[in-house]
């Protein structure tokens, strides 16, 4: 099965749910369209409709919402946007509260629903360089 020798380090630390969905994308996309880059983005973008990245590891987004998390991942392929990098953008601002709350982000009480986005890709970045390293 390629998709499990081509699993990112993310979700080796995820849960078996996580890793289930990204395999089954992946594989059905390297029958479509070859192995490569485009079937990382659809399996990423299949996993991003359920899941959502928090530091170094990917989980079920809030209630159960499914969806697009992102620009880019609300459009079809090549019309481009904005990649959110794992983090579901449409999730409430509690919900990102309570996020930067379980990654230990100063100054979150502060900050508008843009600002904890922002702090949490960076915090999410962070805990992945340390968890590869």
């Amino acid at each position: 099965m390629p998709g499990r020798q081509e699993l990112p380090s993310t979700l080796e630390r995820s849960s078996r749910d996580a890793q289930r969905t990204w395999i089954k994308a992946h594989d059905s996309a390297v029958e479509t369209y070859g192995e490569g880059e485009r079937a990382h983005r659809v399996a990423y973008g299949a996993l991003k409709h359920m899941y959502e990245k928090v530091g170094d590891h990917w989980e079920r987004k809030e209630h159960g919402r499914k969806g697009p998390s992102d620009p880019q991942s609300a459009r079809p392929r090549g019309q481009g946007g904005r990649s959110g990098e794992g983090l579901d953008e449409k999730a409430s601002k509690q919900h990102l509260y309570d996020m930067a709350k379980r990654l230990d982000i100063e100054g979150r009480s502060r900050m508008s629903k843009g600002e904890l986005m922002d702090a949490i890709r960076k915090a999410n970045r962070s805990q992945t360089r340390k968890a590869r390293s």
